[in-house]
Parts: C-alpha cells; sequence; structure tokens
C-alpha cells in the first residue's frame, strides 16, 4: 500500500468515519475513496487532493522514494 492510502486510511479511521461517510463528506465517489485507500495507482490527482483536503494536507510534485 502506498504512503498516501496508508495516510487517508489512517485518518479516515482516527476521525471516526466510515469509508461511507468520508465518501458524503468529502464529495468523493465512494468507489474512489475504496480505490485510493487499496493504493490503486490510476486514481485522479485532483481527487486525490480533494481526499487530502480533508485533513490539510496536499499532494505536491516531488521524487519517488526508492522502495528499499
Amino acid at each position: 500500500m502506498n504512503k498516501i492510502a496508508e495516510f487517508v486510511k489512517r485518518k479516515r479511521k482516527e476521525a471516526g468515519l466510515t469509508q461511507e461517510e468520508f465518501s458524503v463528506r468529502s464529495g468523493l465517489g465512494l468507489r474512489f475513496v475504496r480505490d485510493l485507500e487499496q493504493g490503486k495507482e490510476t486514481v485522479r490527482m485532483d481527487k486525490v487532493n480533494t481526499a487530502l483536503a480533508m485533513f490539510d494536507m496536499e499532494a505536491v510534485p516531488g521524487r519517488r522514494e526508492n522502495d528499499e
């Protein structure tokens, strides 16, 4: 699982929200929330930032870290 997926899932749970509740509050589709939390790599970045904005965060361009 990627870091963004782990972060969103952890923060959502810390907020006491189900995926469905997070979906409604963020304005994102439930399928997208599920795909994001499962680490699907083809999710749209604008929607990723909508999800991250729920926790005052934003994804920005940068170099990939090694998986080592």
